[in-house]
């Protein structure tokens, strides 16, 4: 019964430990998800920003070939 009551402690400490660095890689994915998906979106607004200014000022898209 001794060896319960001093490895309770550590080993709780150790289940406690796992928990919040699992907690804390899954937020960290989660946000880095985030950031991709609105920067997509971003870019993609942006260049269709981009070709609407282009068509309004009557500057079509010249190919460098």
């Amino acid at each position: 019964m001794e060896y319960v009551a001093v490895l309770l402690p550590s080993v709780c400490l150790a289940v406690l430990f796992y928990f919040v660095i699992k907690a804390i890689f899954n937020a960290d994915r989660a946000e880095r998800e985030a950031m991709a998906r609105a920067e997509e979106l971003q870019d993609a607004e942006d260049a269709r920003r981009r070709k609407s200014a282009d068509e309004e000022n009557g500057n079509p898209e010249i190919d460098a070939d």
